[in-house]
């Protein structure tokens, strides 16, 4: 069958922390952290909110915009860097809906993480008899970062986005091009009881050289081109990789979708985050094409190539 996005929610704490605010705390000021990031803010979350919370908000409002019921889900694929050892996120969260007839586990890929639980859930709902699946990015990196460390502390902000896939009248996940690269595991990891930790030159210069690299890929098998692609969903690391892969790809700012400014990187949530950002600037119409593409820890990448097609008449 065509399977498609037919919903899309996401959650974000109501706590926003400016630059200002981190330096307060942090050797460190606005124009620094925006000069070499773009980020000018991130929601933080209370102790009182656990990235369960944020993933079932999420799921909770992508069912509601599909037109959906818990009990209609067959599937639901959580990426996530945060959560417990076990039980998975998704289980609690399938709990806390009543979706008690969905499998339902988590996938750790990092900042990739949503786009490998996306290609996981559509290769899994035929297999399964799966009508409908819900694919879940959602993070709490403030539980993990060191906050007296300047170098990872302004990188990075909470918040969960998740969207229902099911059957359209056209193909909605049209391509997928996914990687690992475990030589590079090193340049940005977590120990069990410890804080993020990262070479950030060297982590910078794999995701210039891999974003751009997998966009054009992904665009490739679709048998699509970049002319012809109307948008550009990035993982929000860091601006400046952003904006050097849209320079080497030469796609019109106007093209990409930017939100690192108010989230900061979100990990896995960063794309269906960004997603809905393009969804209430108006840009995601039935027939829109439009990649995400994400890399993280790991090292690991992933992009897809997807036409829009919520709103069709299914």
């Amino acid at each position: 069958m065509n399977i498609g996005i037919i919903g899309l929610g996401t959650s974000l704490p109501e706590r926003r922390i400016t630059n200002d605010d981190l330096a307060t705390t942090l050797d460190t000021n606005d124009e620094w952290i925006r000069t070499r990031t773009g980020i000018a803010a991130r929601r933080i979350a209370d102790d009182t909110i656990d990235v369960t919370d944020l993933a079932t908000e999420a799921a909770q409002k992508a069912l509601a915009d599909a037109n959906l019921t818990a009990d209609d889900i067959g599937l639901i694929v959580v990426g996530t860097a945060t959560g417990r050892a076990f039980p998975s996120t998704a289980c609690t969260v399938q709990e806390r809906l009543g979706a008690l007839g969905a499998t339902a586990f988590d996938i750790s890929a990092a900042c990739s993480g949503f786009i490998f639980a996306l290609q996981t859930a559509a290769s899994m709902m035929p297999a399964t008899a799966s009508k409908y699946a819900l694919v879940i990015g959602a993070e709490k990196m403030s539980s993990i970062v060191d906050w007296s460390d300047r170098s990872t502390a302004i990188l990075f902000g909470d918040g969960a986005g998740a969207v229902v896939l099911g059957p359209t009248e056209q193909q909605g996940l049209n391509a997928f091009e996914l990687g690992t690269d475990g030589r590079g595991a090193h340049l940005l990891f977590k120990e069990l009881d410890g804080p993020i930790e990262m070479n950030g030159r060297e982590v910078f210069k794999f995701a210039v050289r891999k974003l751009p690299d997998i966009v054009e890929k992904v665009i490739l098998k679709a048998d699509g081109t970049l002319a012809e692609l109307d948008l550009l969903i990035p993982h929000q690391a860091n601006l400046r990789i952003i904006e050097a892969a849209r320079e080497r790809l030469g796609i019109a700012e106007e093209k990409v979708i930017v939100t690192i400014d108010e989230h900061a990187n979100t990990s896995a949530a960063s794309i269906p985050l960004a997603l809905e950002e393009a969804r209430s600037q108006g840009r995601l119409q039935p027939g829109t094409t439009l990649v995400l593409a994400g890399f993280g820890a790991g090292l690991t990448w992933g992009a897809a190539y997807i036409t829009w097609t919520k709103g069709e008449n299914t």
